[in-house]
């Protein structure tokens, strides 16, 4: 019965997100707001809902092995699995906005995850934590970076052939579609940490290997989903747009949200991952600067890193 719980679970996360997304989006182009700042917002926001609510009532719980491992292990999987796979059907175009600033702010994210959560490495404490005041820092960084892109939605804007006005879509439909889905979100959230912790007990999995595999796997699936449409359908700006937003969300939204709800305790193991997570997003800048497109070649290249990484942390388990 957990197992079906778990997958009912993740049923409702993707479908949730799914719903969610499109509603957003709708709303987005209703507003006239151009792909680019979709990507980056609206759909990175939606496809991390499920992160989101998976991490912070995992903390509320007190399983923040689960809270912070499924925020790495989701960023992990976005740059390597989600960005190889996409790549490899479609080459992704690659903006220079994107290279200059956007993959350097995920970037930025990452190493300050590293620097704050070093407490006893840097401050010579009894442990590593992330307290609320991190969180603080992580969401002082997001109005940062929401400033930034509403800055580049605006300057957009006053370039009206960018805009596509919307013929057949309502604000009552979409709106009713986006608050189903966020609900489904939300249900499918506790369904996955709750039954994703008992499976784990039960098989003598630690919660940290949960987080970066069960759980960072399945409330990523959006990601996957979204931007594999998004290259198919040859919108690159969304697709890519989505990865890098939502990686940038997972670190300073996510982790910032919940480490303000409930501190965090940091499992010494992590550090490699937070490690690894910081040279595969040097890895994507570089081949981003190649010819400004992630082609078949790189896509297979971050692939078969994340094979290489999942077999690792279950060895390492």
């Amino acid at each position: 019965m957990t197992y079906i719980l778990l997958l009912v679970g993740f049923a409702l996360l993707i479908k949730g997100a799914d719903l969610f997304v499109d509603g957003s989006s709708n709303i987005a182009r209703l507003l006239r707001v151009p792909p680019i700042l979709i990507g980056l917002t609206i759909v990175a926001f939606g496809t991390s809902s499920p992160e989101a609510t998976v991490s912070i009532i995992a903390a509320l719980e007190g399983s923040a092995d689960v809270s912070l491992g499924n925020v790495l292990g989701s960023n992990i999987f976005n740059i390597t699995l989600v960005v190889g796979v996409t790549a490899f059907l479609y080459p992704l175009k690659v903006q220079s906005e994107t290279i200059k600033k956007e993959i350097p702010f995920t970037l930025l994210a990452s190493v300050t995850l590293l620097i704050l959560m070093s407490d006893v490495a840097l401050q010579g404490f009894d442990s590593n934590l992330l307290t609320r005041s991190d969180g603080l820092v992580f969401l002082l960084f997001l109005s940062i970076f929401l400033y930034y892109v509403i800055e580049i939605g605006l300057k957009s804007r006053q370039n009206k052939e960018n805009i596509t006005t919307p013929k057949d879509i309502t604000w009552g439909k979409n709106i009713f579609i986006s608050i189903l889905g966020l609900a489904a979100i939300i249900f499918g959230g506790n369904l996955v940490v709750n039954n994703g912790t008992e499976i784990a007990y039960s098989l003598g999995m630690s919660e940290t290997l949960v987080g970066l595999t069960i759980v960072a796997i399945g409330t990523s699936l959006p990601e996957l989903v979204t931007s594999i449409t998004a290259a198919l359908k040859k919108e690159s700006e969304i697709a890519l747009g989505n990865i890098v937003g939502s990686n940038i969300f997972n670190i300073l939204f996510v982790l910032g949200a919940s480490a303000t709800i409930s501190p965090l305790a940091v499992n010494d193991k992590v550090f490699i991952d937070v490690i690894l997570m910081i040279i595969l997003t040097i890895v994507l800048f570089i081949f981003s600067r190649t010819s400004f497109k992630i082609g078949k070649r790189e896509g297979f290249i971050l692939a078969v890193a994340y094979i290489i990484y999942l077999v690792y942390i279950i060895i390492r388990n």
